[in-house]
């Protein structure tokens, strides 16, 4: 069974950074990315890469955060430079995995990242 392990997050300061990771071992990634969802509001993309190269990112994070290529043990990070208070909330990896007769959505346990002075 596909398992993606996620890990990163925790608290920063306005102006800081923080590096989510997220690891999708022995699986074919079609693509792979974050959402996130704070108190009171609906889940939202962040940021994603597909396997052609192409990247998708929200207006509100474009310029501070970059999602990386997956590398050699299908491990990707997200990179959040510039930490706002309004990036407070839990993040969730998401992957759309190959089963070569179809695929199938995964998502991470969540990591919650707060953002304060």
């Amino acid at each position: 069974q596909v398992q993606l392990y996620e890990s990163g997050g925790g608290s920063a300061l306005p102006g800081e950074s923080l590096k989510l990771t997220c690891a999708a071992p022995g699986t074919t990634i079609l693509s792979i990315g974050w959402y996130r969802q704070a108190p009171g509001a609906e889940r939202e993309l962040v940021a994603r890469r597909y396997s052609g190269g192409r990247t998708q990112y929200a207006d509100y994070v474009r310029g501070r955060f970059i999602i990386g290529r997956p590398d050699a043990n299908n491990t990707v990070h997200l990179q959040m430079n510039d930490l706002k208070p309004e990036d407070t909330a839990v993040y969730y990896c998401s992957a759309r995995i190959d089963h070569y007769v179809g695929y199938h959505d995964y998502w991470g346990q969540g990591t919650q990242v707060t953002v304060s002075s």
